[in-house]
C-alpha cells in the first residue's frame, strides 16, 4: 500500500522556471508500475520535508557489503524508519565507470532495468569519484543487484578508506587536443590496484584521475591525489594559414586581445603580416589559444604526460593543488606503462605506510617535506619541477651551477645506456 505524505516546503522547491530533483523522484513515486518504488520514493519525500521542517539530517551509517569485497557500497539506514517505513534503509552503491565514460544506450538500459528490479529507479551519473551512484536500495536488494549486473560486466567501485574509482576523460576519440591514451592508463591502473579498491586497508581514499592534455578536463589537478595529465614538450605547431583566415573572419583586434594580450607569459605575438610567433620556451601549457583557435594551432608531435602527487578538496588542511614530480614521461612502450604503474605502486605503499589515519596524500606531503616524500618512492627531484629557480626560496642557489650539471650528466648517462 502506497502511502503518502503531505509536503508542502517541497512543493515549493518545484515552482520556478527551472528543473527540480523534487518533481523527478516525485514522478518515480507517482508514476512507476513498481509498488516498491512508489513506496521507496514516496515515503524519502516524507523524510526530506520532515528534515527540512526540523532543519536536522537523519541518515546514520553502518555496515553493508556483498560477499568478498569490503567495500563499494555506502549505508544509510534512517533514524527516523518508523515513521517513513519504506526508507528506513536508503543504500547507495557505487559502480565503475567505463574509461571515458563510454556507454550504449543498451548498457544504460540494462543497468536502468536491473535498478528498477532492485531498487529506487534513482541513479547519477556520475558521482564526485567518478562512479555510477544507484541510490536507494534495502540490505536485502543489495546482493541481488550486484550478482545480476556483475553477470553482464558490472563491477562495484571503492568506497571508504581505499583506491577508488578512477576517472578519465573523453579523449583522443573526441577531442583533438588529446597528448596521451587516457583510456589506456585509467584501464591499467584500475585492474592493477582492483583488490585495494574492494577491500578498503588505506590510512584514508587514494585516487587517480586521467586528463589527456593540460586542460584538464577531469579537474585532476585540484581532485586527484595521483594526477596524471597528457602535455608535450617540443614546439606548438601553427598552421600560419589558419591564423590568416581567423584573422579575416574575426579581425586582428579580436585576435589581439582575446588570444595574444589573454597569453599569461607572454609567448605569443602577432607579426604585421598576420603570422603568428610562439615563444615556445616560455609556453606554459595554459591551453587558452589553442581552444581559441584549434585549427590554427596544436599540441607538439613530442608527447607525453604530467604526473602531479597530492591534490584534494577541503579535510585536515584546505583545498590543495597536485604537486609535479614528473615533469615529463613518455608513454610509448609497455615498459613506460609498466614504470607509470610501478611509481603508481610505490606511491600507494608509502601512503599506507606513512600517512596517519584520514590523512590524504597532499596533507602527508605537507607534513613530511616533498623531498622525503620523493625519497620514499623512489623519484629523483628534477629540476623542471621549479618553472623558476632562481625565484624559489626553496631552492638554494649556492651549489645550483653543480647540481645542474650533475643532473644533465645523469640524464646523458640514461640516454646512452
Amino acid at each position: 500500500m502506497v502511502k503518502k505524505y503531505e509536503t508542502p516546503m517541497l512543493d515549493v522547491l518545484e515552482e520556478g522556471q527551472w528543473p527540480s530533483f523534487i518533481s523527478n523522484i516525485r514522478r518515480l513515486a507517482n508514476e512507476h508500475p513498481s509498488e516498491f518504488i512508489n513506496d521507496m520514493t514516496h515515503s524519502l519525500l516524507g523524510q526530506l520535508e520532515h528534515s527540512y521542517e526540523t532543519r536536522k539530517g537523519y541518515w546514520k551509517g553502518g555496515t553493508v557489503s556483498i560477499f568478498g569485497y569490503g567495500g563499494g557500497i555506502i549505508p544509510r539506514f534512517s533514524e527516523v524508519g518508523d515513521a517513513f517505513p519504506a526508507s528506513r534503509e536508503f543504500h547507495t552503491l557505487r559502480v565503475q565507470p567505463s574509461p571515458g565514460n563510454y556507454y550504449t544506450s543498451g548498457m544504460l538500459r540494462q543497468l536502468a532495468d536491473s535498478w528498477e528490479k532492485f531498487g529506487s529507479g534513482l541513479i547519477t551519473f556520475h558521482g564526485q569519484t567518478g562512479n555510477i551512484m544507484f541510490i536507494g536500495t534495502n540490505t536485502e536488494n543489495v546482493q541481488h543487484f550486484f550478482d545480476e549486473i556483475n553477470d553482464y560486466g558490472w563491477d562495484l567501485g571503492g568506497a571508504g578508506p581505499c583506491v577508488r574509482t578512477g576517472m578519465s576523460c573523453v579523449g583522443a576519440a573526441r577531442c583533438e587536443q588529446s597528448c596521451a591514451n587516457e583510456h589506456k592508463i585509467h584501464r591499467l591502473l584500475v585492474n592493477n590496484f582492483m583488490d585495494d579498491m574492494h577491500r578498503p586497508a588505506l590510512p584514508y581514499k587514494f585516487k587517480f584521475k586521467v586528463s589527456g592534455c593540460p586542460n584538464d578536463c577531469q579537474n585532476a589537478i585540484e581532485r586527484a591525489d595521483m594526477a596524471i595529465i597528457g602535455t608535450w614538450r617540443d614546439d606548438m605547431v601553427v598552421d600560419q594559414t589558419e591564423i590568416k583566415a581567423y584573422i579575416e573572419k574575426k579581425g586582428r583586434k579580436y585576435i589581439i586581445d582575446n588570444v595574444v594580450n589573454r597569453c599569461p607569459s607572454q609567448a605569443l605575438s602577432l607579426n604585421d603580416d598576420d603570422t603568428l610567433d610562439v615563444d615556445n620556451r616560455n609556453c606554459v601549457r595554459c591551453m587558452h589559444c589553442l581552444n581559441v583557435m584549434p585549427k590554427a594551432l596544436s599540441p607538439g608531435e613530442d608527447k607525453g604526460i604530467t604526473m602531479l602527487i597530492g591534490g584534494k578538496r577541503t579535510l585536515k588542511i584546505g583545498d590543495m593543488m597536485g604537486t609535479v614530480v614528473i615533469p615529463f614521461m613518455k608513454l610509448e612502450t609497455d615498459e613506460d606503462y609498466e614504470r607509470l604503474v610501478e611509481i603508481a605502486e610505490e606511491a600507494i605503499d608509502f601512503f599506507a605506510e606513512n600517512a596517519l589515519e584520514h590523512e590524504r596524500t597532499g596533507e602527508m606531503i605537507e607534513r613530511i617535506g616533498l623531498v622525503n616524500y620523493m625519497d620514499g618512492i623512489g623519484l629523483e627531484i628534477d629540476p623542471n619541477m621549479i618553472s623558476n629557480p632562481r625565484e624559489s626560496s626553496y631552492v638554494r642557489m649556492d651549489t645550483w651551477d653543480e647540481e645542474a650539471t650533475k643532473w644533465v650528466e645523469a640524464q646523458a648517462e640514461k640516454a646512452a645506456s
